[in-house]
C-alpha cells in the first residue's frame, strides 16, 4: 500500500473490533457475508478477525481471506510468535494479506497489565515486526493505549517498529480517553520527532467512550494520518469505534475542509448498516447520523416547505449519495400545506385548495393522536375528507362504557341534516352498542352483513379501519370509516354505509332500489 498524500485509507474493523460490542457475536458463515458487503463498499483493508482467540474466529478468517479479492485482509496478533503465526496461517491465502501486530504501550497498562519496562515492550515491539515481517512486507503495528503514552517513548516504539520494517503504524486511543485538539497535536509531534517516517503510514483507531471518535480521527487525518480504522454504524468495544460512514461522509462532503478522499462506495453505505444490523439484530438509534431513520427525514413545516423549493436548504448531502431512494418527509402536527400537498402529488392526488385545508387539518388532528402518518393513514384521510358522498348523517360525539362486569353501552350524538340527535343503545359489546344507538337516532335498521376491522399501519397505535356492509333488499352499500380508536372507526364505517344509502335513496332516477322499512 503506497502513501498517498491526499487519500485516506479505510481499514474496516467491523469484524474484529465491531465483533467486540456485547451482543454483537458472528459465526463464520455471517461474518463472510458481512466481508462480502464491505468488499462492494469498497473498504481498504478488512479486519477479518483475531485468529488465535478461537477456533472459530481462526476459520472465518482464513474464509474470508480465501475468498475476498479486491480488499486487503487483516489479522490481529498479539506481539509474540504464537500469535503471530497462526494469523498469518490464517490469512496467507489472501489476495493481499496483512498481518497486524500489537503491544501496550502507556505506562499504566506496562505496569498494571504487562508487568514489564519500557525497554522491555519496545525490544518486544521490534522483535514481533520483524518476525511478522518475515511473512510479508505488509506488516502494521500498533501502539496500545498510545493517547496515554509518553510521547517521546511513543516516538521511540514509532521509530524503532518503522525501522523493523513496519509500513503502516497505528496510533490508538483504546480507551476514548483524547480530545480532538490534543490529539492532533500528538500525530503532529510524531510527524515532527520521527526522522524514518518516509512511506509509513500513520492510521488511527479511536474508541468513542466521550464520543469523540469521529471528532479525534479527522483531528489526526487533518494533521497527517492516512488511514482510518473504523467499523460500520460505529460498533464496537464499550462505546464503539469510530463510525465508517460518518468518517467517509465528513471527508466527502466537506472537501473544501480536509482536502483529502477516499475509495469508499458511498451509495453502498446505508445497505452495508441495515445488513450488520440484520446479521447482529443491534439496531441503528433513529437520529444516527448517515444511516439512521431520521438522517433525511423531516417533519418540521418549515424545513420541508425550504426541502420542497430547493433540496440544499436543509440538506447538505443527497440521500442517494449513501443508497437511500430519497428525502422521507414526516407528515405530522408541524407539516405545512405546501408539504403535504407534494406528497399527495407524488401519490397521484391533486386536490383543490379546499380539500387541502381538510385533509391538512385532519393530519394536524390525526398527529396528536398517533406518532407518525402513513401514507396508508392519507388514502384513509382522503376517503373521509374529500371522497366520500355528501353526508346526511355526521358523528358529532361518542362515548362507550363496556368491560366484564359492565352492560355495554353507548352514548352519541349525531348530526342529522340541520338537526343535532343525542341517544343511547345498548349491545353485545361496545361496537354492537354503538351500532344500536346509532340505529336508534337514524331511525334505520338495515342488515349489517359484513363487518371487518384491518390495522392498515403498524405498531400499538395503528390506524384502524373498519369496513361494514348493509344489504337492503338485492343491493348493498360498504362503508369505510378510519380512526386510532377502532370503536369510532366502527361509528363512522357505519354512518359511512348510512350516507352512501341515502345518496341512492336520493338518485333514484339512476338506482332503483326498494328500501327495508325504516322503524318508524
Amino acid at each position: 500500500m503506497q502513501k498517498e498524500k491526499n487519500r485516506v485509507f479505510i481499514f474496516d474493523t467491523t469484524l474484529r473490533d465491531g465483533e467486540q460490542s456485547p451482543g454483537a457475536s458472528m459465526n463464520s458463515g455471517e461474518k463472510l457475508i458481512i466481508a462480502r458487503q464491505l468488499e462492494k463498499l469498497g473498504v481498504d483493508i478488512i479486519e477479518a478477525g483475531f485468529p488465535i482467540a478461537s477456533d472459530g474466529d481462526f476459520d472465518a478468517v482464513r474464509q474470508i481471506a480465501r475468498e475476498i479479492k479486491k480488499c486487503q485482509i487483516a489479522a490481529l496478533a498479539r506481539a509474540n510468535k504464537i500469535d503471530i503465526d497462526r494469523a498469518w496461517e490464517a490469512v496467507k491465502n489472501a489476495a493481499h494479506p496483512r498481518l497486524h501486530t500489537f503491544i501496550s504501550s502507556s505506562d499504566i497498562h506496562l505496569k498494571y497489565q504487562l508487568k514489564k519496562t519500557r525497554r522491555q515492550v519496545l525490544m518486544e515491539a521490534i522483535a514481533a515486526v520483524k518476525y511478522a515481517r518475515a511473512y510479508t512486507d505488509n506488516v502494521e503495528f500498533s501502539a496500545m493505549d498510545a493517547t496515554r503514552t509518553d510521547k517521546d517513548y511513543l516516538v521511540d516504539i514509532v521509530s524503532a517498529v518503522i525501522d523493523a520494517g513496519a509500513n503502516t503504524v497505528n496510533i490508538p486511543d483504546t480507551v476514548g480517553y483524547t480530545t480532538p485538539e490534543e490529539y492532533g497535536k500528538m500525530i503532529a509531534y510524531l510527524f515532527a520527532h520521527v526522522k524514518n517516517m518516509g512511506n509509513t503510514i500513520i492510521s488511527v483507531h479511536c474508541h468513542n467512550d466521550l464520543g469523540l471518535a469521529v471528532a479525534n480521527s479527522l483531528a489526526a487525518v487533518k494533521n497527517g494520518a492516512r488511514q482510518v480504522e473504523c467499523t460500520i454504524n460505529g460498533i464496537g468495544e464499550r462505546a464503539g469505534n469510530t463510525s465508517l460512514e460518518e468518517i467517509v461522509m465528513t471527508l466527502n462532503t466537506r472537501k473544501d475542509i480536509y482536502g483529502l478522499y477516499t475509495k469508499i462506495k458511498t451509495e453502498h453505505i446505508f445497505k452495508s448498516s441495515r445488513l450488520l444490523t440484520q446479521v447482529t439484530g443491534i439496531p441503528v438509534q433513529p437520529n444516527k447520523a448517515i444511516v439512521g431513520a431520521n438522517a433525511f427525514a423531516h417533519e418540521s413545516g418549515i424545513h420541508q416547505d425550504g426541502l420542497i423549493k430547493e433540496k440544499s436548504t436543509y440538506e447538505i448531502m443527497k440521500p442517494q449519495s449513501v443508497g437511500i431512494t430519497d428525502t422521507h418527509i414526516v407528515l405530522g402536527k408541524h407539516s405545512g400545506r405546501n408539504a403535504i400537498s407534494q406528497h399527495l402529488k407524488k401519490m397521484g392526488y391533486v386536490l383543490t385548495d379546499e380539500q387541502l385545508n381538510k385533509v391538512t387539518a385532519r393530519v394536524k388532528e390525526m398527529a396528536d393522536i398517533k406518532k407518525d402518518i402513513y401514507d396508508e393513514d392519507l388514502e384513509a384521510i382522503l376517503y373521509e375528507e374529500v371522497y366520500r358522498v355528501k353526508d346526511k348523517y355526521t358523528l358529532v360525539y361518542l362515548n362507550v362504557v363496556s368491560g366484564n362486569v359492565a352492560i355495554p353501552s353507548a352514548t352519541m350524538e349525531m348530526q342529522v341534516g340541520k338537526e343535532i340527535v343525542r341517544d343511547a343503545g345498548f349491545g353485545n359489546g361496545p361496537v354492537d352498542a354503538t351500532f344500536a344507538a346509532i340505529r336508534n337516532i337514524t331511525k334505520t335498521n338495515y342488515s349489517l352483513m359484513k363487518y371487518v376491522v384491518t390495522a392498515i399501519t403498524g405498531g400499538s397505535d395503528a390506524l384502524g379501519e373498519v369496513t361494514v356492509e348493509l344489504r337492503f333488499n338485492s343491493h348493498s352499500v360498504i362503508g369505510r370509516g378510519a380512526h386510532p380508536d377502532v370503536i369510532v372507526a366502527s361509528a363512522k364505517a357505519y354512518i359511512n354505509a348510512l350516507n352512501r344509502l341515502e345518496f341512492m335513496k336520493e338518485n333514484t332516477k339512476k338506482v332503483k332500489v326498494e328500501l327495508i322499512p325504516e322503524i318508524r
